[in-house]
């Protein structure tokens, strides 16, 4: 299972992933977290130490590894290089694990226009596209905000896009937008997720003004977000209610992605 979780800027991207990661992995799967933000924070919410976090180093600002693997140096445009290097090797070299889940970061590959291809960009699509799965492994990424990755089609090669929106119009815009651009890369496996739900009027709001993106489930608003993150620990051992709504996401998940490949409806 290959999921993809992006969204608005601000709106629990890494929250969702981080939880979905060790719900995961404590289901006795094994799972590859990625984290895609140029600003990096999934170690941390998923309770990594500091000691593994150092090791830690994004995969596209690896030049050395680029152009050993593609045989073109990084950043540069145009000329020839490899466009399906070798990558089988990179998630054990260069991920580090904790409680169950592997994780990687991936880092940010800067290029122009949705044609554009450079080193980094053939190195990372094809370590996540031809990356083989058992059929109990989950690769969970956790994207940088916006769209720009749909625009050039980063992630059309996952099982399912989870979209996190907050009950706000402006959130669901985002929504919406992402859903034109994962549509017109024939991504439609999509499925809205709330968070930062207070109220059941909020939850109602939610799937009343999806822009026709199934709601899958939404995670509660709480204060204990932010007090893992003040005292690095993870989400999931630090906000109980959060850890059961990710439970619940996870097995719905699983059950539409089911009937979606056998093309069965939901009852």
């Amino acid at each position: 299972m290959k999921l993809a979780i992006t969204g608005k800027g601000g709106v629990g991207k890494t929250t969702l992933s981080a939880l979905l990661a060790q719900v995961c992995a404590d289901a006795g799967r094994d799972v590859l977290a990625v984290d895609a933000d140029p600003a990096p924070c999934l170690a941390e919410a998923l309770g990594f130490p500091i000691e593994l976090r150092r090791q830690l180093h994004p995969i596209a600002e690896m030049g050395e590894l680029i152009e050993e693997r593609t045989g073109a140096k990084a950043g540069t445009m145009g000329g020839f290089f490899t466009i399906n290097p070798r990558v089988d090797d990179i998630p054990e070299k260069f991920s580090v694990q904790h409680r169950g889940v592997r994780l990687l970061e991936m880092g940010r590959v800067e290029v122009g226009g949705s044609g554009c291809i450079c080193p980094e960009s053939a190195l990372l699509k094809t370590l996540f596209t031809h990356l083989l799965l058992r059929e109990d492994d989950v690769l969970i990424l956790d994207m940088y905000a916006g769209v720009e990755h749909l625009g050039r089609a980063t992630v059309d090669f996952v099982d399912a896009l989870l979209v996190v929106a907050e009950p706000t119009h402006r959130s669901l815009g985002t929504a919406a937008l992402i859903k034109k651009l994962a549509q017109d890369i024939g991504l439609n496996r999509l499925w809205l997720v709330g968070n930062k739900v207070r109220t059941e009027a909020e939850g109602l709001f939610l799937q009343k003004e999806s822009p026709g993106i199934p709601l899958l489930g939404y995670l509660p608003a709480s204060n204990a977000v932010h007090e893992a993150d003040r005292l690095g620990a993870a989400v999931y051992d630090y906000a109980p209610p959060l850890r059961k709504a990710a439970e619940q996401i996870a097995n719905d998940l699983k059950r539409e992605l089911k009937l979606a490949k056998t093309g069965e409806q939901p009852l």
